[in-house]
C-alpha cells in the first residue's frame, strides 16, 4: 500500500492506493480558516498535525500496517514561521490572503528582473510578499523566524523531523528560480532572507525523510519513506495523470485552476499565468488560478439556506441555465488570473423581482464558469492549446454543473473514475515512484474515463451574452477604478 495526505484548505485528506494503482481506503478531517480582519486569512499549523492525525487513523489499522511509502500533497503559497524551537511564532498566512498587496510592488520595485526569475508576477496570495508583509508590521516575529515552511512542509517535519520541500510547491513561494529548480538568492535577499530559512529542495518523487519512530508507532505503521510530494494542483495532475506535454486539467475545489503540463518553462506573467514546475523532474506547467470556485457554492448553499452542495445543484438545475439575468461575479476573496486584484470583491449583478435562490444558484455556476473562461482565454493568449480537460476535485461530482462549464469554457470535460480523490491520488503515486523507482509517465496513466460532456452549442449561444457582460462588470467594479 501507498498512502497519500493532502494538507487542503477545508480539510485534510488521507488515500491509500494499492500496488495497481486502486483506491482502497479514504480519512477525512475538517478544517477552518480564520479570517480575524478583512483581507486576512489564516490556519494555525497545529490544527493540520491534528486533522492529519485524525485522517490517518480513520483508514483501516490492518491497511496502515501494510504502507510502504507516504507522500504529501497540500495547499500552496502559506507561510508558516517557526522559531528556534521549530514551533509556529504564529498562524500560518495562508494561499487566499490579500493583505500583502502594497508589498508586492515594493518586491518587484527591488527586483526589475523578478519576472523572468520566477515566471510570475508578484501577488499577495504568493508566501514572499507575506513575508515582507511580516517584517514591517510584525518585527519582533520576523527577527525571530529561523525556518520558513509551506503547510505540507510543516507536516513532513512533524512526520520525518525533515525540513524539504519540493519544487512543485515551492516554485509558489516567489523565491524559487523556477527554471533553475533552486533558491534564488537575490530574491530571498529582497525579503530579508537567506537559504538558511529555507528548507532542502527535493524532487517530487525523491525520498525526503522517514517517519519518526514515535509517528509510526501511533499510526501503526513501519517507518516508512516519506516522498517529496507536491503542491495541490500538481500532485492532483499526477493523480490524474497530467504528467506530459499539454495534457491538462481543471480543479474544481476550494479554488479553481486550469493547469497545464509543459515540457520546458513557459512564463506568462503579463495575464497573471502562473509557470511553475511539475511535482516530476523535468517538467514544468502553467496555471491559471482563480481564488473562489466550490468556495462560491457553499458560500451561496448558506446565505440561501440551502443544505449543501448537492441541494444546491437541484436548485439550479431546477431552472436551468440562462434562466434570467442575473450575474454574478466570484471574486469572494480577490482574484489572481487574469486580473491580480486582492481588493476586488464579488457581487451579484442583474437582480430584480423575480429573482429566486434558484436562481442565484444558477447564477454562482455560470459566474464560477465565466472566469474559468477568462482563464482559459489568457492560456490560449500564451500559446497554449485546450482541446479537453480532465476534471478533479469535489466540483467534478456534478454533471450538471459540467454542462455549464463545457459551454462556458468551450472545451470538452473529461471526468475520470476517483477523480474527486484529487491531490491524495497524487501523492500516493509520488510515493510508489519514490519507492519503487520507475517512469512516472508509465505510473501515473489517466484514470479510467467515467464520461465526456462536449460543449452543447446552443447552450454555448445562450451563454455568450452572459459571458460578455459578466466581462464588461470586472473594471466597474475593481477599486482600481473608483
Amino acid at each position: 500500500m501507498f498512502l497519500g495526505i493532502d494538507i487542503g484548505t477545508s480539510g485534510v485528506k488521507a488515500v491509500a492506493l494499492d500496488e495497481r494503482g486502486g483506491v482502497v481506503a479514504q480519512g477525512v478531517a475538517a478544517l477552518t480558516v480564520q479570517r480575524p480582519q478583512p483581507l486576512w486569512s489564516e490556519q494555525h499549523p497545529d490544527a493540520w498535525w491534528e486533522a492529519t492525525q485524525s485522517a490517518v487513523r480513520a483508514i483501516d489499522p490492518a491497511i496502515r500496517r501494510a504502507v510502504r511509502g507516504i507522500g504529501l500533497a497540500g495547499q500552496m503559497h502559506g507561510a508558516t514561521l517557526l522559531g528556534a524551537d521549530d514551533r509556529p511564532l504564529r498562524s500560518a498566512i495562508l494561499w487566499n490572503d490579500g493583505r500583502s498587496h502594497a508589498e508586492c510592488g515594493e518586491l518587484e520595485a527591488k527586483v526589475p528582473d523578478l519576472h523572468a526569475v520566477t515566471g510570475n508576477l508578484a501577488m499577495p496570495g504568493f508566501t514572499a510578499p507575506k513575508l515582507m508583509w511580516v517584517a514591517k508590521h510584525e518585527p519582533d516575529v520576523f527577527a525571530a523566524t529561523r525556518t520558513v515552511l509551506l503547510p505540507k512542509d510543516q507536516v513532513r517535519l512533524r512526520m520525518t523531523g525533515e525540513k524539504a520541500s519540493d519544487m512543485s510547491d515551492s516554485a509558489g513561494t516567489l523565491w524559487l528560480d523556477v527554471a533553475a529548480r533552486d533558491w534564488s538568492d537575490k530574491v530571498l535577499a529582497a525579503t530579508g532572507l537567506s537559504r538558511d530559512h529555507m528548507p532542502r529542495l527535493v524532487e517530487g518523487t525523491d525520498i525526503a525523510g522517514m517517519l519518526r519512530a514515535d509517528v509510526a508507532e501511533a499510526w501503526g505503521m513501519d517507518q516508512v519513506p516519506v516522498a517529496g510530494g507536491g503542491g495541490d494542483n500538481a500532485a492532483g495532475a499526477a493523480g490524474v495523470g497530467v504528467v506530459r506535454d499539454g495534457d491538462a486539467l481543471l480543479s474544481l475545489g476550494t479554488s479553481g485552476v486550469i493547469f497545464v503540463a509543459t515540457k520546458d518553462f513557459r512564463p506568462n506573467p503579463a495575464r497573471a499565468v502562473h509557470a511553475f514546475c511539475h511535482c516530476l523532474p523535468d517538467m514544468w506547467h502553467q496555471m491559471s488560478v482563480h481564488l473562489s470556485a466550490a468556495a462560491c457554492i457553499d458560500w451561496v448553499a448558506r446565505l440561501t439556506g440551502t443544505s449543501g452542495a448537492a441541494e444546491l445543484f437541484a436548485r439550479a438545475e431546477s431552472v436551468g441555465p440562462a434562466c434570467g439575468p442575473e450575474i454574478f461575479l466570484p471574486y469572494l476573496s480577490g482574484e489572481r488570473t487574469p486580473h491580480n486584484d486582492a481588493e476586488v470583491r464579488g457581487g451579484f449583478l442583474g437582480l430584480d423581482h423575480d429573482t429566486t435562490p434558484e436562481r442565484l444558484a444558477q447564477a454562482v455556476l455560470e459566474g464560477v464558469a465565466f472566469a474559468l473562461a477568462d482563464g482559459v482565454e489568457v492560456l490560449r493568449e500564451a500559446g497554449t492549446d485546450l482541446n479537453e480537460l480532465s476534471v478533479i476535485g469535489g466540483g467534478a461530482r456534478s454533471r450538471y454543473w459540467g454542462q455549464t462549464l463545457a459551454a462556458a469554457l468551450n472545451v470538452e470535460l473529461v471526468y475520470r473514475q476517483g477523480g474527486e480523490v484529487g491531490p491524495a491520488l497524487g501523492a500516493a503515486r509520488l510515493a510508489q515512484l519514490a519507492v519503487d523507482g520507475g517512469n512516472a509517465a508509465d505510473l501515473c496513466q489517466p484514470l479510467p474515463e467515467s464520461h465526456r460532456i462536449t460543449p452543447d452549442r446552443a447552450l454555448v449561444d445562450r451563454l455568450a451574452p452572459k459571458l460578455a457582460r459578466f466581462r464588461d462588470a470586472y473594471p466597474r467594479i475593481t477599486p482600481r477604478s473608483i
